[in-house]
């Protein structure tokens, strides 16, 4: 239930559908050999034509396992030697590009390679020799400068779209922004000094051109400069207010302290194209106020001394030259004001750092982990091209993974057919940068497999062409026409032609010369025509008064037409103010309701706190108890366990003590039984030679001794033997000494039996055969001591056996 109370997810917007177009055109990539230097003797780059660079391993460098020397070969759309000039340069790479952004497409130029194969000079410049910028600067300039929009007209949206704005709406901006203070200072051109550093590279003597603009529309240009260092954007046009009680600064190499600039983020605009949010964009109108911005956020840029470069850029360095332009109305006056009208087209100027191993610039430190960064980017940017390469070659659809470097991230647009890719490679013939300058170039002569659609063209906005013209012929022809009729109408001269032409208006005067007293034609004539002026100027004066009538009454309408707009303006005007009161009190409301918020947040996270303090404690104790209770139980398990040794320990001495107690036990019986056998062998010797002397007769009880069969010093039969007579006499069971013992009759006397005869009762032992079962008990166990027989073993009549 819960799942169908959400409310439904909108739908993703899908980006708009580019034309369909199978022009594709690939990366255009050059390459720049630098002049090799006096300190380096040995050069490993040659030039062989216009479109064929060659290497030659140095000496010690073996390019192959076999330790040969391998000559490589590389072709760029063109080559240019170490006798290149900057403007040679410009006009084959640069020109195209600038043609395309006055034409509402946009351009990409990179310069890539080692530290110190040139990146920096073939786009800056050096004094007097200007580079790439300062010449697209200049030749945007040099051909929209007659066709500028005034300032604020053209206003950034900071989305990376832009407003138009009409020209009261632009004035007044103007006044406003003179009054605050602006974020970069700028003073008119014909005070403004330019600085010393870059005053040569910008005076550039050819004025190139583009020949066919679009005269029909207004144009305004807008820089940006950026900076890429370890893998963060920042902005180099950024300005931090300085704090009067502590002074903070950007500029590094001050006593004071350093503030680094806020890194921006890359966020997406409505048609799908990256850009970076709240950057700063200067509006120019010159090159050398272009060219000063740039200059300026050149000084803040990240630079370092390494082992291959005094001055090494440390970050990637991008300025984005911006066109607006828009279309005018149908009078050729005015700038239309549509803002779905206005093309903006970009040329973004890529200065990439450095690519070389670690290892040689001996960096350590920060500067270690900057050069990690820099090689992390610039190898992100090699996978995105060959991910791009082997998409369009093999026919997969693999994703490029622009969004692991800001660098291409920020510019993954013009890879997808948004614009024109072009990449200057810069080498070094120097021996110590062969090998880093083999990687550049084979990476850059795979990057020219790589298509890019082509950018279509702008829409035409469907007015009549040619109307900035004919507005100004109309002006001029105006212009003439009131001239011819007087002369422009300004001030004085404009009372002082409406006279002329009053003047000119009245008939002429007639000669006043009186050559005699009595003429009377002269004098009649000139009263006629003062009376024909006087007429005329009555006439005239009545016109005027008329006119002045008409147009007080038509004062009058319109100031009432006026009052009544002011009127209902100031209706608006309360009934805004109204809603701005309205407004402001909801958000005095919301930000007491933000301030509660913010206290009861404070209380809860002070809660929170204190929660989680006792809860730490809590489960301090509890790990504490824990503990104590697991060393409890251990010991617990330990004295267990040596209680259980010192059982086991009693229970074997017992055993010990018993088994010694029974030895000595036994060790005394067998002594008395020792003693009992010779008293019986005495007897039955007595008894032997007195049964061979008189014939045997039975003694009376009384004389009768107890009989103890003899044994010798032996341990005792155990219980249950029997002993079986070998002549068939009566079977006994022996059990024990004690027990035989009680069978015999005590001495001193035995009961006479009540069988009438001498003879024994049946079932009963006599005398004799209780003393030969005696002797034969004796002589077993003594047996059984001394030889230890089995059962069933039979020894001097003996037979021992075990009861079942």
């Amino acid at each position: 239930m819960k799942s169908a109370m959400r409310p439904a997810k909108p739908p993703r917007r899908l980006p708009p559908k580019k034309p369909s177009t199978n022009q594709k055109d690939p990366v255009g990539v050059y390459c720049r050999v630098r002049p090799l230097s006096p300190s380096d003797q040995e050069c490993c780059i040659e030039v062989i034509n216009e479109t064929t660079v060659q290497l030659h391993p140095p000496d010690g460098c073996k390019a192959n396992r076999n330790g040969e020397y391998k000559e490589t070969q590389y072709s760029y759309k063109q080559v240019f030697g170490t006798q290149v000039t900057q403007k040679e340069l410009f006009d084959v790479v640069s020109r195209p590009l600038v043609e395309d952004v006055i034409r509402g497409k946009n351009g990409l130029l990179f310069t890539y390679g080692v530290t110190g194969s040139g990146k920096t000079h073939t786009m800056t410049g050096s004094p007097g020799d200007g580079g790439l910028l300062p010449r697209c600067l200049s030749m945007i300039f040099n051909s929209i400068g007659n066709f500028q929009a005034k300032r604020y007209v053209f206003k950034p949206d900071d989305k990376n779209g832009m407003d138009v704005q009409n020209e009261v709406d632009a004035l007044l901006e103007r006044q406003k922004r003179e009054v605050q203070p602006q974020l970069i200072t700028r003073t008119p051109l014909s005070r403004q000094r330019m600085d010393p550093e870059f005053a040569d590279m910008i005076n550039i003597q050819e004025q190139c051109k583009v020949e066919d603009v679009d005269e029909d529309s207004v144009y305004s240009v807008f820089v940006s400069y950026i900076e890429i260092y370890n893998n963060y954007i920042y902005d180099l046009l950024e300005e931090v207010p300085l704090d009067p009680i502590k002074p903070k600064w950007n500029t590094p190499g001050r006593n004071a302290e350093f503030i680094p600039p806020q890194s921006r983020i890359l966020r997406e605009d409505l048609n799908h194209n990256m850009y970076i949010a709240g950057c700063t964009e200067v509006e120019v109108k010159s090159t050398e106020e272009a060219f000063d911005i740039f200059w300026k956020g050149q000084k803040r840029r990240r630079i370092a001394n390494t082992q291959l470069n005094r001055e090494s850029s440390r970050s990637h360095s991008v300025f984005m030259i911006k066109l607006a332009q828009a279309p005018l109305d149908a009078d050729g006056d005015n700038v239309l004001q549509e803002r779905e009208q206005i093309t903006l087209s970009q040329l973004s100027l890529v200065d990439l750092a450095g690519s070389e191993r670690t290892n040689r610039t001996k960096a350590e430190g920060s500067r270690l982990r900057e050069a990690g960064n820099i090689n992390q980017s610039l190898m992100t940017l090699r996978t995105c091209i060959e991910v791009l390469r082997e998409n369009q070659l093999c026919g997969t659809n693999k994703m490029v993974p622009y969004r692991d470097s800001k660098l291409t991230h920020l510019f993954k647009n013009y890879f997808d057919g948004e614009g024109k890719v072009r990449m200057i490679v810069c080498v070094n013939p120097k021996a110590d940068d062969f090998e880093e300058s083999l990687q550049v170039m084979r990476f850059a002569e795979m990057t020219q497999e790589v298509e890019v659609a082509r950018p279509v063209d702008k829409p035409i906005c469907g007015l009549t062409p040619g109307r900035r013209y004919r507005n100004q012929a109309f002006k001029e022809e105006l212009t003439r026409r009131l001239e011819d009729r007087g002369g422009p109408i300004n001030g004085d001269a404009e009372d002082q032609a409406v006279v002329e032409i009053l003047i000119q208006s009245f008939p002429p005067l007639p000669s006043c010369e009186l050559l005699d007293a009595n003429d009377d034609h002269t004098l009649p004539k000139l009263i006629e025509v003062l009376e024909k002026r006087r007429r005329i100027r009555q006439m005239m004066a009545e016109e005027f008064n008329k006119n002045v009538s008409t147009f007080r009454a038509m004062l009058q309408d319109l100031n009432g037409v006026v009052t009544a707009k002011e009127n209902i303006a100031q209706g608006r005007m309360t009934e805004k103010d109204k809603m701005i009161a309205s407004q402001k009190s909801e958000m005095e409301r919301l930000d007491k309701k933000i301030k509660t918020l913010e206290y009861k947040i404070d209380i809860l996270e002070k809660t929170t706190t204190i929660y989680e303090d006792e809860k730490r404690t809590m489960q301090q104790d509890l790990d504490s108890h824990q503990q104590k209770l697991q060393r409890q139980l251990s010991d617990k398990r330990r004295l267990e366990a040596r209680l259980q040794g010192m059982m086991n320990e009693n229970a074997m001495k017992w055993e010990k003590e018993c088994e010694r107690r029974v030895a000595a036990k036994q060790l005394e019986m067998q002594n008395k039984l020792w003693v009992k056998d010779e008293k019986l062998k005495q007897l039955k010797a007595i008894v032997t030679e007195t049964k061979g002397d008189k014939p045997e007769r039975p003694p009376r009880e009384k004389d009768r001794e107890p009989r103890v069969p003899v044994r010798s010093i032996s341990p005792s039969p155990a219980p249950g033997d029997v002993f079986k007579t070998r002549g068939g006499g009566q079977s006994v069971q022996f059990t024990d000494i004690e027990t035989l013992r009680q069978q015999s009759p005590p001495s001193g006397g035995r009961k006479r039996r009540s069988s009438p005869s001498n003879q024994p009762p049946q079932g009963e032992t006599t005398d004799s055969e209780w003393t030969d079962v005696e002797t034969r008990c004796s002589v077993a166990v003594e047996m059984r001591a001394g030889s230890n027989l089995g059962p069933g073993y039979e020894h001097h009549g003996v037979t021992k056996r075990r009861r079942p």
